[in-house]
């Protein structure tokens, strides 16, 4: 069963079209992950799976239902979307920011409620981030804060959950912890992860699932292990490597040519297949 799908899907600004006639299916219950070179439409498109951009033509379809044509509120309990770089206003607590998610919750019946207490306490520890409640976010550390922003996104609770380079100006370390939280909560909560991540390595670690795009198309799509080789990244990417295995998680492992200190007698030229 699809988590959310598209048919014959177009995206653009204005008369620039950045995705054309593009149909997709989001595996549910998996850790999907978008790849491909900067401005190809990665971005646009998660954008488009959470009704920020309308489409210029096509359909979203989410839990069975057009998503063009579903309330709200109604969407923002099945889907929660954290964009790129977010900003809280100044002075915002943790626990305040975290609090947001809950506002699909609340209407003028229902206020404040044990549920979404709980829901609050409980995204605060699975991030780790009880003790920093009552930090206020621009205080924290990058790391910190995305952590802060992913909290708000789990007391939303909803089975899919979208991120836009939720590892951007991360260091090594925050990187994985950061992955390591949402390969956690797909496992133990089987909650459907859609991300946008430029780390190729990255990608394969934690995906179950890789949609390559270029040109305006998905140019391939399927498990890390049966599309990631050399041809693709160079079809894609532009770059030429080698493709091997990582030696910590048997994933593939992109080894990019390049410039700079090389050893000698290593043919550079070509792009050798695993």
């Amino acid at each position: 069963m699809d988590a959310i799908s598209t048919n014959s899907l177009t995206l653009g600004y204005g008369e620039a079209k950045i995705i054309e006639e593009l149909d997709l299916a989001i595996p549910k219950g998996e850790i999907t992950v978008f790849i491909g070179s900067n401005g190809c439409g990665k971005s646009t498109l998660l954008r488009s799976l959470a009704r920020l951009l309308k489409p210029q033509k096509g359909s979203i379809v989410l839990d069975g239902n057009e998503i063009a044509h579903m309330p709200t509120k109604k969407i923002a309990r099945n889907l929660a979307i954290l964009p790129q770089s977010p900003t809280a206003p100044e002075g915002l607590t943790v626990l305040q920011l975290v609090k947001q998610g809950r506002y699909p919750y609340q209407n003028w019946l229902q206020q404040w409620s044990n549920e979404d207490e709980n829901a609050v306490i409980s995204a605060l520890q699975a991030t780790g981030m009880s003790e920093l409640a009552e930090r206020k976010v621009d205080s924290l550390s990058g790391g910190q804060r995305q952590r802060a922003w992913i909290a708000m996104t789990l007391a939303q609770d909803t089975d899919i959950i979208l991120l836009d380079e939720p590892t951007t100006y991360l260091d090594m370390t925050h990187q994985i912890d950061i992955l390591d939280l949402l390969y956690d909560l797909n496992q133990t909560e089987h909650r459907t992860i859609v991300m946008v991540l430029h780390d190729l390595n990255l990608a394969c670690r934690y995906a179950d699932h890789i949609v390559a795009i270029q040109d305006k198309q998905i140019y391939k799509q399927g498990e890390p292990d049966e599309i990631i080789t050399p041809e693709l990244v160079h079809a894609v990417f532009g770059l030429r490597c080698q493709v091997t295995c990582d030696p910590i998680c048997g994933t593939p492992l992109c080894v990019p040519f390049s410039k700079g200190r090389h050893l000698k007698g290593v043919n550079h030229g070509k792009s050798l297949v695993r």
